[in-house]
């Protein structure tokens, strides 16, 4: 007997499309994913401005909010994709992974952070193509240069 009866959201199409226009049209550089408000669907949370920065990207999860079933609201976990560019230190060249962000906070809400456990494969089987995945848990863990050199390999200069 289980506790907690699994739970595993379903994708919308919006979802795809962003990040198609994140991976084949170059159109967005990160798209933000979380779940709607009653966790039945994982929805667009928010895609990049032309032009944005990391730092952009990096408070906007870190400010991630999500709204308990009491109404409480607390930080919440996401789901993001982020089309790292980097030049190789062997001076090959620019190379570009998207990589899959699995943001949880260490301070979210338990049941927050289970639901988005158990819908984090729903998700990536509906973008392909995707590099790397990165568990993060803490500010430190999104830190720009620690990120570039997990996605790489420690191939960037």
């Amino acid at each position: 007997m289980t506790i907690f009866p699994e739970k595993t959201a379903t994708v919308n199409e919006e979802c795809i499309t962003a990040y198609n226009d994140l991976k084949l049209s170059k159109k967005y550089k990160y798209v933000i994913f979380k779940l709607s408000d009653d966790n039945k669907e994982i929805v667009v949370d928010s895609t990049s401005e032309t032009g944005a920065e990391y730092d952009d990207f990096r408070e906007k999860l870190i400010n991630a909010k999500t709204k308990s079933k009491t109404g409480a609201v607390g930080k919440g976990p996401r789901y993001a994709v982020y089309d790292f560019e980097y030049n190789l230190a062997s001076g090959e060249g620019v190379r570009n992974k998207i990589t899959f962000i699995a943001w949880s906070p260490d301070d979210a809400g338990i049941m927050a952070k289970m639901i988005y456990a158990s819908s984090k494969e729903a998700l990536k089987r509906a973008l392909p193509g995707i590099a790397t995945e990165v568990q993060a848990n803490d500010a430190d863990d999104i830190e720009y240069d620690s990120l570039v050199k997990t996605v790489s390999k420690g191939t960037a200069a």
